[in-house]
């Protein structure tokens, strides 16, 4: 089994980034749906139609199968090469990895919303959440990267910090914003 290792990585990387992708575009898509909502009869319902249309397909054929055949890569993976199971890094990694299954989780939650066109979030809430993927993606890749140096517990803390100015940032412009 160990001769297929570069194989099963290989296929995991890619539905990492199958994965990814699909959260990064279905929450622009939460966006678009959100702002059709606002608009008048029969924008309103032409738009709302079809970006339904787009999100289902985009959560059912690409998202959800891509963060299943991860879960099932990943622990084969970790039952091949035992030894990343005795990194400190990894158990950090696979913290991030829950986070992002709770985020899924969350889409979830908002795209079932959606589609039966229930409203609970403003388009700028969704433009903010949908720096969590984000946040997640650099913190994973940054850890990977760094591993076998010692300030890779510094570059995940910096981008957690640089995360959460962002956020600050974010809402002091949106109120700025809402005032003039």
């Amino acid at each position: 089994m160990h001769e297929y290792y570069p194989y099963i990585k290989a296929l995991h990387l890619i539905f990492v980034i199958t994965w990814f992708a699909g959260l990064f575009y279905i929450v622009r898509l939460f966006v678009y749906q959100i702002e059709a909502s606002q608009k008048p009869s029969p924008e309103k319902e032409i738009l709302g139609k079809q970006l339904a249309l787009m999100a289902k397909r985009l959560w059912t054929i690409i998202t959800w199968p891509s963060a299943i055949l991860t879960l099932i890569l990943a622990p084969t993976l970790l039952y091949l090469n035992q030894g990343l199971l005795q990194a400190p890094w990894m158990h950090i990694k696979l913290g991030f990895v829950l986070l992002l299954y709770i985020y899924q989780l969350k889409c979830h939650q908002i795209y079932k919303q959606l589609q039966r066109g229930e409203i609970k979030h403003s388009s700028n809430f969704m433009r903010l959440f949908n720096e969590g993927a984000t946040i997640i993606l650099f913190s994973v890749v940054f850890l990977v990267i760094l591993r076998h140096q010692l300030n890779w517990i510094f570059g995940v803390i910096g981008i957690i910090s640089l995360a959460v100015i962002l956020m600050i940032l974010f809402k002091i412009y949106k109120r700025y914003r809402e005032k003039n």
